[in-house]
């Protein structure tokens, strides 16, 4: 069903309203799955009864975590009441059981072993992922303009959320990024202060 009217009429609300790109991907794929779940009937032919069971299905035969039941209950939510207009009032459905697992964080040590690898823009992109706490999508879009070398701060336009932010920059890396921004400067054969840095 992947190109039906109704989907598409979707993608086009999601996207008028300033959903990010993820966000629209991730509703789609649940209002798709509860749709399926449901032998392909029309939303507007159910409401909270099938939201319930679709939900309670999630917890009960995919085992899925509390928040991948939770983003499943937007994704529907938002279907009924900003699409279809309708109320789903309590849904009482069965929760996901809220599994116990630790962080897996790289220790220093580790960190340390990846970077001795990796050399030259790799190095560079790694070690603002790891000092600036950047994702890999936000360091890949760094401009020359997002960087306050003097200020040690960098930041993240459009982040998570569609959230611009600042965030620390490492003075051992500044060397790295000059360089870096000056390769970029004369590879494109002048200056242009859009001109993405690490990427």
């Amino acid at each position: 069903m992947g190109k039906s009217p109704f989907l598409e009429a979707i993608r086009r609300d999601l996207r008028l309203r300033g959903y990010s790109m993820r966000t629209e991907r991730t509703y789609l794929h649940w209002i798709k799955r509860y749709i399926f779940y449901h032998q392909r009937r029309h939303p507007a032919e159910m409401g909270g009864a099938e939201v319930r069971g679709f939900l309670t299905s999630l917890a009960n035969d995919n085992g899925v975590s509390v928040n991948t039941q939770k983003t499943a209950l937007n994704a529907l939510a938002f279907l009924y009441h900003k699409i279809l207009g309708v109320e789903l009032g309590p849904l009482d459905f069965k929760h996901a059981r809220q599994h116990r697992r630790l962080p897996t964080v790289l220790t220093r040590a580790e960190v340390a072993a990846i970077l001795a690898q990796l050399s030259g823009r790799n190095w560079l992109i790694f070690s603002l992922l790891y000092g600036s706490g950047l994702r890999i999508a936000e360091c890949l879009r760094l401009r020359v303009k997002d960087m306050d070398l003097e200020g040690g701060t960098l930041t993240v336009v459009s982040g998570k959320g569609g959230k611009d932010r600042k965030t620390l920059l490492s003075a051992s890396l500044k060397p790295a990024l000059i360089q870096q921004v000056e390769a970029c400067l004369n590879s494109a054969g002048g200056s242009r202060s859009g001109r993405s840095a690490p990427g």
